[in-house]
């Protein structure tokens, strides 16, 4: 919905000041909550996104670092497995414990494995285990030949051919990496480095908040480290924890997820060295716990930018509206009929000021309109008082008329007698019938009374002929005094100044569903400019000048015609000096008295 209808929809009576303030309002508003919750979930996962960057790249880089160690111990393992004078022949000896040659060995190995973790904290022990019950090592804790006993020396045995990690099941404090020592194809030992579990804390030390968990599991679901927390806490259960890791399968992937109700970032890590699986937990409330924070600031600002938009926006539009008032004051002024009222003035520039000045100038005109009519009215009466006066004209001139008809039959005048009843036919067309359409039949005895009047004006015989091409059409209705101009015109103009007469053709045919009458006479012709004269497209004619009882001219009929019906309808001259000349009318073809009028109207 737009916001204009929503104003109109909340407040339809509401003031231009009430409905800018509200548009105002709104817009600040819809502004402030779309901003503030972009800023809000673009903040939200940023914070996210970073944390589990930074997590992913502590993990990462804390995998490196342990691979880096676990290398080096494999190399170190190499070096002891592939050492025969030193390593293998004193497995094989046959000397026996408390012995000169048995000590000579021991202090020989000894020697030799303290070279190898020298400058190397990250290493606490190594060890060379013979399965013949042989122990040598450097470092600690003791070992003794008991270890061929236990779960870690079976691993060993089992999985060491190339290097073997072991975990001893609920032991936090060390991790052993292990490898066959193997003469002639047969395992004849052990070599068995401990990595310092203190630098595998401090490797996988990554804790993004306070209670961030980080757990590295090894491919049986043994935990090789975990973050150690307090009892009193909300960690999860190492059973869910195993469980997790077996919903990742060792992928690597970022999940959140609900755990025991709480919800967490998952970051899920496969070493491709060890095979060991790290999985980092990021409790969702604390990593966004300074960011509730900040949300909470951006309300507060929101609430108080808000709260000053609205104090703004009232200020603004008491001040843009006060022309406003002042202009509807003026109105209502007028509105009680004080055109003289007094006048605040409104000095801006813009539309209000504008608005003012059209007022005052529409006021101004509706004085002298009011004046106007005050003099119309006095002249209406005075108008009626000569209409009255004016209305026994007619009677009196038909009377007259009569009397001089009957004068002319009396003293046997002919021409004055028939000249006298043409008259009084014209003056019958032009003053006693109002109506604004008549027939072509009537229009054509019009034309005819004309005619027997113009005749005697020249020496020159004037014929008239007509020629219907359907006799219908002569009940068709046409504009009042239509042709008689357009004959005025062709005697005038044409036949009259030649000293030879001429004729008249008046042609009303139908063409296109439409009705033409053709006035075409044989006199000098017009030239071309003397055509745009005729039709008022050049210097004004004489036309109206000319005719004598309709005081309208062919320029007259046309306009007549093209303001009732519009082009292509109207009047078309053609002529061609020494010859002829042709005015054409186009004219709707109306035979129904009821649409003619109504189209009239």
């Amino acid at each position: 919905m737009k916001l204009s209808s929503l104003i109109r929809l909340i407040s339809p009576q509401l003031s231009i000041q009430g409905k800018i303030l509200i548009a105002f309002s709104l817009v600040t508003l819809l502004s402030i909550v779309t901003i503030t919750g972009i800023v809000y979930v673009n903040m939200r996962e940023m914070i996210k996104r970073n944390a589990v960057t930074s997590v992913t790249d502590s993990i990462r880089q804390a995998d490196e670092s342990l691979n880096i160690m676990l290398e080096e111990i494999d190399r170190l393992n190499t070096v002891v497995v592939t050492n025969r004078n030193t390593v293998i022949n004193t497995l094989l000896s046959p000397s026996e414990e408390i012995s000169f040659e048995w000590f000579q060995e021991q202090k020989r190995i000894d020697e030799f494995l303290s070279g190898l973790i020298d400058y190397k904290p990250y290493i606490t022990r190594i060890a060379v285990v013979g399965l013949n019950g042989k122990v040598f090592f450097t470092g600690g804790p003791w070992l003794d030949r008991t270890v061929l006993e236990t779960p870690m020396m079976d691993y060993m045995l089992r999985n060491g051919s190339r290097h073997a990690y072991f975990k001893p099941e609920g032991a936090m404090d060390a991790i052993t990496v292990g490898r066959e020592i193997r003469f002639n194809r047969e395992t004849i030992g052990v070599v068995m480095v401990d990595l310092n579990y203190e630098f595998i804390k401090k490797t996988y030390g990554v804790k993004p908040t306070e209670d961030s968990m980080l757990y590295v599991l090894d491919e049986q679901n043994g935990f090789v480290y975990r973050t150690e927390t307090e009892p009193s806490s909300s960690a999860p259960a190492l059973e869910t924890i195993v469980k997790l890791n077996e919903r990742f399968a060792g992928s690597a992937d970022v999940v959140e997820t609900d755990i025991d109700g709480r919800k967490y970032i998952v970051v899920s890590r496969l070493s491709v060295s060890t095979g060991w699986t790290t999985l980092a937990l990021i409790p969702m409330d604390s990593l966004l716990i300074d960011f509730t924070k900040m949300r909470n600031l951006m309300a507060e600002v929101s609430v108080i930018v808000f709260i000053v938009v609205l104090i703004g926006s009232h200020m603004v539009t008491t001040r843009m509206t006060i022309n406003i008032r002042r202009l509807k004051a003026m109105m209502m002024f007028v509105k009680d009929g004080n055109l003289t009222f007094p006048k605040t003035e409104i000095k801006t520039k813009d539309e209000i000021g504008q608005l003012y000045r059209v007022f005052i100038s529409m006021v101004e005109e509706l004085k002298r309109l009011m004046e106007g009519i005050r003099i119309s009215e006095k002249k209406k009466r005075e108008a009626e008082l000569t209409a009255l006066q004016a209305q026994v004209r007619p009677h009196f001139l038909y009377n007259s008329l009569n009397t001089i008809k009957y004068l002319a039959k009396l003293n046997r005048v002919p021409n004055i007698e028939e000249v006298s009843g043409s008259l009084i036919e014209l003056m019958r067309s032009v003053l006693g019938n109002s109506n604004e359409f008549l027939t072509v039949r009537e229009e054509l005895d019009y034309v005819f009374s004309y005619v027997s009047i113009e005749k005697y004006k020249y020496m020159v015989p004037i014929e008239v002929h007509t020629q219907i091409e359907d006799e219908a059409l002569l009940h068709c209705r046409v504009l009042k005094l239509m042709m008689q101009p357009l004959v005025e015109n062709a005697i005038i103009h044409g036949i009259g100044p030649s000293e030879n007469g001429g004729y008249v053709l008046i042609r009303v045919y139908e063409e296109n569903g439409e009705l033409r009458i053709e006035v075409t006479d044989n006199g000098k012709g017009m030239k071309p400019h003397q055509l745009e004269q005729l039709l008022g497209e050049g210097e004004a004619g004489k036309e109206e000048e000319s005719s004598r009882f309709s005081g309208m001219g062919i320029r007259s009929v046309h306009e007549r015609i093209i303001r009732m019906y519009g082009e292509p309808y109207g009047v078309k001259a053609y002529s061609e000096p020494g010859l002829y000349t042709k005015v054409e009318i186009r004219f709707p073809k109306l035979t129904d008295t009821d649409n003619s009028d109504k189209k009239a109207v």
